[in-house]
């Protein structure tokens, strides 16, 4: 009888031991300085446009499939300059980038004839790797309106999923 009291007691004993970890936790945390004017909002940084299903007949009739909207915020802009000796900041330009195919955006899978085009609001159109013409910053947040469009891009056209990843870029002077 005196080793199973034993044995509970060491149980008791362990179990006591434990009980101060479960008032204790770690945080990790990440961040970065950065010298720049605005803030590229957490939920426009990555970003998965559903482009719908587009019947083929669409794109041979229109030239094009559905049009998507999709924002870039940014946020905590300031027109100040990172030195007192640089000049204000007062301007952005936006550069999206990605396989080209004929000044659109190229996509991969299974369909073929088509690549996607992207529209500021002002109507100009993104070619891959080249700067949009410049905004205006404005202090505080503000959104960059986009809409992306499935165009045909003058090949055979094939139905099929596809898909493509952009990526952009933010210049400020």
């Amino acid at each position: 009888m005196v080793p199973s009291m034993l044995i509970a007691g060491s149980l008791f004993a362990l179990s006591a031991m434990a009980a101060p970890t479960r008032g204790w936790g770690t945080i990790a945390m990440e961040g970065a300085i950065v010298e720049t004017a605005c803030a590229i909002d957490v939920g426009s940084q990555d970003q998965t446009v559903d482009m719908g299903v587009v019947p083929l007949g669409q794109i041979v009739r229109d030239g094009r499939g559905n049009t998507r909207p999709f924002t870039i915020q940014l946020v905590d802009c300031q027109l100040s300059a990172p030195t007192p000796a640089a000049p204000e900041w007062r301007y952005f330009q936006v550069t999206f980038d990605g396989p080209a195919d004929r000044g659109l955006f190229a996509v991969n899978g299974d369909s073929r004839g088509i690549a996607l085009r992207i529209t500021d609001s002002r109507g100009n159109v993104a070619r891959p790797g080249d700067r949009m013409p410049p905004g205006n910053i404005v202090p505080g947040s503000m959104g960059l309106n986009y809409f992306l469009d499935v165009m045909g891009n003058h090949e055979v056209l094939r139905a099929g999923a596809y898909q493509s990843t952009v990526r952009f870029k933010l210049n400020y002077y």
